[in-house]
C-alpha cells in the first residue's frame, strides 16, 4: 500500500503502485516491507536483487515511485509502456531440450487473485507472460554441477585438510567459443569487516557488523581477457593471455562491460556490492583468508617477498597467472585472494559507520568521480592486502596493471 492510500487519500496510481510492488516481490523474493528505501527521497531500492532488462526495470521503478504524481496515472498508461510480447519461436521437431509449458493467461491472473480488477488483468498478466516465468525456467534448466577441492592450512601455511565439494553454475555463451561460468551463491548472514585483533587490519575494516545477503550468482573466475575481448572488442591488458584476468580496466570500463553483456544476453550483469564480494570471498569462514590464518604462494598469486602472521616467504611472479590456477573457496570461487584487485559497485567510505546491512551497494555521495572500492589483493600486493576484509580505493577512471573485476548476476 502506498503512502497516500495509507493516510486515506488513494489515487488511481495507488493501484499501479501496488501491482508494481507485487512484480518486484515476484522478481526478488523479498517482501515489500523488507526492501530498503533511499533515505534521501524515499524511493524503494530493489534493482540489485532482480534480473531484468533496464527497460523493464525503469517501468517498474516508475510504477512504485514514492510520489503518486510521478507514477503512471492509470493502468492503461502503465500498460502502454510495456513492449509487445515476443512471438514464440517454432522449434525443430528433433529438438530434445525440455520446453516449459505455457501457463494460460486467465490461470496466471486467477493464481494471483486479480481476475476481478482491471489493473491486475492488464498489467500483471502482461509482465508475467512476457518472460518472468520463462527466465526462471531458463536458468533452472541450465544449472549444472561441478566438483572441486578446497584446502585449509595450519599457522605455518602447511595444508592440513582437503575437502571435496560441489556447487551449481550456469554457463553464459559469449560467442566464438567463449563462455562465462556463473556460480550459484546461497543467501546468508555474516560478519563483515575484521575483528580488532586481526593482524595488519586497517581502521577502515571496522567496525564489524552483521549483513544479510540475498542469494546471487557470481563469476567462477575474474573476467578473463578472452571474455573481455568477446564483449568489448579489445584487450587492454599488459600481461597477455586469454585465460589470464583482464587488467588495466577502470571502474567505468567494467560498468560498460556489464552494460554491453546485459544487452547481449538479456540477463542483468553488474559489479558486486562490497558486501556481496566479502560474503562470497569468505564462503562461511571467519579467518583472514578462506583457507586459514595465513597464506602462501602455493595458494594464491601475490608478492611472496613478504609474509603474513607465521606464514613463509614465497615466489613473487611479478605478473598475473591464469584464472583457476589455485584452490577455490567453499563456494567454488577461484582467486578471491590475489592475482588482480576486483572493482565493487560501492563508493569509498572510511569506515562502516552507516553502511547498509542488506547486502546492497553503499551509494550515497552521488558523484561520478568519487573513489570506488577494490577488493581481493593482487600479484603486486603483499599478503596482508589479500585478506578477505582488506579494502582499498581508486578513482573510477583509474587503470592499473593489477586491477580487474568479477561479475554478479542476480536471478529471481
Amino acid at each position: 500500500m502506498p503512502n497516500e492510500q495509507a493516510i486515506g487519500y488513494p489515487k488511481l496510481s495507488s493501484d499501479v503502485y501496488a501491482v508494481g510492488m507485487l512484480a518486484i516481490f515476484a522478481l526478488t523474493g523479498i517482501q515489500p516491507h523488507d526492501l530498503p528505501r533511499d533515505p534521501t527521497n524515499g524511493e524503494v531500492v530493489w534493482r540489485n536483487w532482480a534480473n531484468v532488462s533496464e527497460r523493464f526495470a525503469d517501468i517498474l521503478t516508475k510504477m512504485v515511485r514514492y510520489r503518486f504524481n510521478e507514477r503512471y496515472q492509470s493502468a492503461a498508461e502503465a500498460l502502454e509502456a510495456f513492449p509487445a510480447p515476443p512471438k514464440p519461436k517454432r522449434q525443430p521437431a528433433s529438438q530434445s531440450t525440455p520446453q516449459s509449458t505455457p501457463i494460460p493467461r486467465r490461470q496466471v491472473i486467477q493464481m494471483l487473485g486479480f481476475i476481478g480488477t482491471g489493473v491486475g488483468l492488464a498489467i500483471v498478466g502482461e509482465w508475467l507472460l512476457q518472460g518472468v516465468f520463462g527466465r526462471k525456467a531458463d536458468v533452472a534448466q541450465s544449472l549444472q554441477t561441478f566438483n572441486f577441492e578446497t584446502v585449509t592450512v595450519d599457522a605455518q601455511g602447511n595444508i592440513n585438510n582437503r575437502s571435496n565439494l560441489q556447487a551449481k553454475y550456469f554457463a553464459q555463451d559469449l560467442g566464438n567459443g567463449v563462455t562465462l561460468e556463473m556460480v550459484q551463491i546461497p543467501g546468508g548472514t555474516f560478519l563483515m569487516g575484521s575483528p580488532p585483533g586481526e593482524q595488519k587490519r586497517s581502521s577502515s575494516e571496522g567496525s564489524q557488523h552483521q549483513v544479510t545477503v540475498p542469494g546471487f550468482f557470481m563469476g567462477k573466475y575474474k573476467v578473463t581477457q578472452a571474455q573481455y575481448q568477446a564483449i568489448m572488442g579489445n584487450n587492454p591488458s599488459k600481461s597477455k593471455g586469454e585465460k589470464r584476468p583482464v587488467e588495466q580496466v577502470s571502474w567505468n570500463d567494467a560498468v560498460e562491460f556489464c552494460k554491453r553483456l546485459s544487452q547481449k544476453t538479456g540477463r542483468t550483469y553488474r559489479l558486486p556490492s562490497e558486501a556481496e564480494w566479502e560474503y562470497a570471498a569468505r564462503a562461511g569462514t571467519t579467518t583472514p583468508f578462506y583457507f586459514g590464518e595465513t597464506i602462501t604462494t602455493d595458494l594464491a598469486n601475490y608478492n611472496g617477498s613478504y609474509t603474513h602472521a607465521s606464514g613463509p616467504k614465497g615466489q613473487y611472479r611479478e605478473q598475473t597467472t591464469n584464472v583457476g590456477s589455485f584452490p577455490p573457496n567453499a563456494f567454488g570461487l577461484y582467486d578471491m585472494h590475489g592475482n588482480v584487485w576486483e572493482w565493487c559497485q560501492d563508493e569509498w567510505h572510511d569506515s562502516y559507520q552507516g553502511a547498509p546491512t542488506d547486502g546492497s551497494a553503499w551509494l550515497t555521495q552521488g558523484s561520478t568521480n568519487v573513489q570506488k572500492l577494490l577488493r581481493g589483493g593482487s600479484w603486486y600486493a603483499g599478503p596482508s592486502n589479500c585478506r578477505s576484509a582488506s579494502r582499498v580505493r581508486e578513482l573510477p577512471d583509474g587503470r592499473l596493471t593489477d586491477v580487474g573485476f568479477r561479475l554478479v548476476c542476480v536471478v529471481a
